[in-house]
């Protein structure tokens, strides 16, 4: 796969001649999620507005075919008009995930956050079959290609009704399309698109806009000594995190999860 993403290059007439190659440096990323159709929410009192969407930042260091994802400082939260309702709700976890990639074992190391709980989960890096679509654009200085594929993935819907939330589960084929460059030849980008094609990814559309990752900058200077992989007392299998997560979501569903009430009430 790699090798033919690389020979497409070509005919699409993006060339590494000319190109200082970057092969360690610091990214920041910026993204954006859509939440409409995501949650949704019966028998709340009227003037509530919640988020159309949420933006999150990220930090990708990579450098000795290696490379570190991590949440990067959070910008304030958007405003919610909620019409003199107090909202409180419960954290999914996410915000303090970490993932090292080392592309030479083809392996890589997780740090999960669930709630109050942290698991450290190893697992193979997984590759999927991409197409190039032969547009190229200019992307903070760097040339570009454009790269699709097909993920198939779990989507959670929440409900809620008169105070209680119930989730849904289902399974969505959702189209991505990546954007990298071959003048940065690390397959580092996004989580879970790390080790995919053969060249930084500095945008990714995951489901045509339902989650945007765009690199904000790009730098050379990194702390090579800063990508290893998070520690922890025990390590889990991806199947092992998989039946913790169901049993905590399973524990929030029975008992509520969520709650909406009147401000002093």
């Amino acid at each position: 796969m790699i090798r033919h993403l690389l020979a497409t290059s070509v005919a699409t007439g993006i060339t590494l001649a000319g190109i200082a190659q970057t092969k360690a440096g610091f990214v920041q990323y910026e993204m954006v999620t859509q939440l409409q159709g995501q949650i949704q929410i019966q028998g709340l009192p009227p003037g509530i507005e919640l988020p159309k969407s949420r933006t999150s930042y990220f930090e990708l260091s990579f450098g000795n075919n290696q490379s570190l994802w991590q949440t990067a400082e959070q910008g304030p939260e958007p405003d919610i008009n909620t019409g003199g309702v107090q909202l409180r709700t419960v954290s999914f976890g996410g915000a303090g995930d970490v993932v090292f990639a080392d592309f030479n074992t083809k392996m890589k190391t997780e740090k999960k956050e669930l709630f109050d709980k942290t698991f450290i989960v190893e697992d193979s890096i997984r590759t999927q079959n991409w197409k190039m679509t032969g547009e190229t654009k200019t992307i903070l200085g760097y040339p570009s290609m454009k790269a699709t594929t097909t993920r198939i993935t779990k989507t959670f819907k929440t409900t809620m009704t008169d105070g209680k939330m119930e989730r849904v589960e289902g399974v969505d084929t959702l189209t991505v399309h990546a954007w990298f460059t071959t003048a940065i030849p690390v397959p580092a980008g996004p989580t879970l698109y790390e080790g995919q094609l053969p060249g930084l990814i500095l945008e990714l559309d995951f489901g045509n806009g339902r989650t945007v990752y765009k690199a904000t900058s790009v730098s050379e200077k990194v702390k090579l000594d800063s990508i290893k992989p998070p520690k922890g007392k025990k390590k889990h299998t991806p199947a092992e995190y998989e039946a913790e997560r169901k049993k905590v979501m399973d524990e929030m569903q029975k008992n509520g999860g969520m709650r909406f009430r009147t401000t002093g009430g």
